[in-house]
């Protein structure tokens, strides 16, 4: 019956694993995420765009200035917890000039 609260001792780490990252839209809307610096950001993709009821395909997300990738992780990024991603959607139809 205690093993649950055992376990949580035993895995302070565990909150190392993990950050919490900030997804702001270019409507100034924060949307708040705590993922595991080893998983790809497709969730997290994914996950923001259902939430905002928007194609995944229609929103460019950023970090640094530079275009993320689906199977990017925050590991691999050098994410830190509190980190910002902005979330830009594209422009579509308006190349016929």
């Amino acid at each position: 019956m205690s093993t649950a609260g055992q376990d949580e001792d035993k895995k302070p780490e565990d909150s190392s694993s993990h950050i919490n990252v900030k997804v702001k839209g270019q409507d100034g809307n924060e949307v708040f995420f705590r993922i595991k610096k080893s998983s790809q950001l497709k969730k997290l993709m994914t996950t923001y765009c259902d939430r905002q009821s928007v194609d995944l395909n229609a929103i460019a997300f950023l970090f640094d200035g530079r275009r993320l990738r689906a199977e990017q992780t925050p590991d691999e990024l050098e994410m830190e917890d509190g980190d910002e991603i902005d979330a830009m959607l594209h422009q579509t139809g308006g190349s016929a000039a």
